[in-house]
């Protein structure tokens, strides 16, 4: 009977000690990722952090859209706004004019003229009446002393080349609004140059004859010249032809995520060579492949094709519309891409091209939105798995703004070359 109460007072002992390990275990690996995210977030507030895409000006030039309430991006759609940034520790960023691809004739071309420049006023018209909190900003070192001050720097950039229509001179009309870079093309071929989605497939075989001139011109003026949605051969083509580094202001790793909007290796490897950046983009279909889903899709091909164009519908029916699309993904969800999947491909890009030469771009409201970073308020999350890969601040600054901001700068370096050649 002793023996008995001496093997069980052992038992005891090994099955306490046991569980105090696992407890103390627990204990610090719970506090070991809390000094991680804490550490990340003292970066996250240090670093200049600058996303290049997003689509807001699409919501700005709604009645009654007002950028300095916080929405709800599950009740009204919206990404991004200035309490928003400010809670995510989002510095800066370029809101895109963008206009989809129409009619390529003379009355397209004017109305889509019409429509960037209006959506141009609305960035100008929100910063001037929320001067207290967001500043314009033109030239690189803007966001920085914006930063000082403790306000949001807002740049512009324009998505589709198709408000140029074929009048160079209207390149010129948007450096002097305020556009620092153009994204050439988007889902649709337009007089500049291919699209990597257009059904019908290339027209030009790259850029055209027009579109090369746009890129010369925008080197002249220190526009950067924005590669996204092109197809391949614009790549190859704006990488000849242009003078000053390229961007893709929304574009992810071929490799990691074979998508015909992403780029090859080679075209990684090219951009590096050529001084340039890639901006990684919180969509998720160009981050990880979906699993099949055909409910899902038959639902919302019948969706949409008893539908109107977005900026043709009024406020209630697009209310109606982004209802009827959270509905059809709530019945037949597909898993979000997640935060580690954005920093798979950032491991690539950085492997492949170099850590000078990737950044993020996340386009909210124009898809982008994650598990994670499902809109501005969330962005700090990017730094956190960054720094949990073993990512230094002097690399994590370079990612968030420091590979833009030394192109841009590169850029307007070379429009002032060009324009004293040609004094």
């Amino acid at each position: 009977m002793f023996k008995l109460r001496i093997g069980y007072l052992i038992l005891v002992l090994i099955v306490s000690l046991f569980v105090g390990c696992k407890v103390s275990s627990d204990t610090t690996a719970a506090n070991s990722e809390e000094v991680l995210v804490q550490k990340a977030l003292e970066i996250h507030h240090r670093v200049l952090t600058l996303d290049t895409h997003a689509d807001t000006p699409l919501r700005m030039i709604q009645p009654g859209f007002d950028m300095s309430e916080r929405h709800d991006p599950n009740e009204t759609g919206s990404k991004v706004d200035y309490p928003r940034m400010k809670e995510g520790g989002l510095d800066a960023i370029f809101f895109a004019a963008f206009v989809a691809q129409d009619i390529r004739d003379d009355a397209g071309h004017s109305r889509a003229k019409d429509l960037c420049l209006q959506m141009i006023d609305s960035i100008v018209t929100s910063t001037n009446r929320n001067s207290d909190v967001v500043g314009l900003a033109l030239d690189p070192e803007d966001a920085y002393a914006l930063e000082k001050e403790g306000k949001r720097a807002i740049y512009i950039g324009i998505e589709n080349g198709y408000p140029i229509g074929n009048d160079i001179s209207n390149v010129s009309l948007y450096f002097d609004q305020g556009v620092r870079y153009i994204t050439l093309v988007h889902s649709s071929n337009n007089d500049l140059a291919d699209s990597a989605t257009d059904p019908d497939g290339p027209e030009h075989g790259g850029l055209s004859a027009f579109g090369r001139e746009v890129v010369k011109e925008m080197n002249r003026l220190g526009i950067m010249v924005d590669v996204s949605h092109g197809n391949d051969s614009l790549f190859y083509d704006a990488l000849a032809i242009s003078k000053a580094p390229i961007i893709a202001s929304h574009s992810n790793a071929r490799a990691v995520t074979n998508h015909k909007r992403n780029m090859t290796d080679e075209m990684l490897e090219l951009m590096a060579k050529n001084g340039g950046v890639v901006q990684l983009t919180m969509l998720s279909d160009y981050l990880r492949k979906a699993p099949p889903n055909p409910q899902r899709d038959t639902a919302i091909a019948a969706l949409r094709a008893n539908m109107k164009s977005f900026s043709e519908m009024t406020k209630e029916e697009q209310s109606a519309a982004r209802k009827a699309f959270q509905e059809i993904n709530k019945k037949y969800p597909t898993p979000s891409a997640t935060v580690g999947h954005v920093v798979d491909h950032i491991d690539h890009i950085v492997k492949v091209a170099g850590i000078d030469h990737v950044g993020i771009g996340c386009d909210f409201d124009g898809g982008g939105g994650i598990e994670g970073v499902f809109d501005a308020s969330e962005v700090m999350n990017i730094t956190i798995e960054l720094v949990k890969r073993g990512y230094t601040e002097e690399q994590i600054e370079k990612i968030w703004a420091g590979n833009l901001i030394r192109v841009f700068k590169e850029v307007q370096a070379v429009a002032k070359t060009i324009q004293a050649e040609g004094k």
